[in-house]
């Protein structure tokens, strides 16, 4: 009994412990964070010539309370995602992974513009590890896939 007990213990603190804590996260001026150097982080902001962190930002046609509302529908139908900021240039979410539940933290940023073609800056970033195998830079393209239909 005692030894149920512990192995239970012990591996709910290992699942809580996979959520990791928030970083600094959020604009800077103009800016979304640099990913760190590891590879479990992609960011429209990075240099191009970071081909491992740079991703393309979103590209939408409309105002940028039309954009957000087409995002946000998206991200609303997205699985295991939570909308934990909503402002009017700024939204950001954490997708939680289905078995280890680690947490990835993803930030939209919509700068200012006087156009209807709006750029939506995109930062996805794994919490903890090394690698994520490629997850942030696919859930970003699969989300620029919906908000463009």
């Amino acid at each position: 009994m005692y030894k149920q007990v512990s192995i239970i213990t012990l591996s709910m603190m290992l699942l809580m412990g996979c959520s990791g804590t928030v970083p600094t996260l959020g604009i800077n001026d103009g800016q979304l964070m640099p990913c760190p150097e590891s590879p479990n982080c992609v960011n429209s902001q990075q240099s191009a010539a970071d081909e491992e962190h740079a991703i393309q930002p979103i590209e939408f046609i409309g105002t940028r309370q039309q954009a957000q509302a087409k995002l946000l529908h998206v991200l609303k139908a997205a699985e295991r995602a939570n909308i934990v900021v909503v402002e009017d240039d700024y939204i950001r979410v954490e997708f939680t992974s289905q078995i280890m539940r680690f947490v990835d933290d993803v930030e939209f940023y919509f700068p200012s513009t006087t156009s209807d073609n709006i750029t939506i800056h995109v930062r996805s970033a794994s919490r903890i590890g090394e690698s994520d195998f490629g997850v942030n830079r696919e859930r970003i393209e699969q989300i620029r896939n919906n908000v463009k239909l």
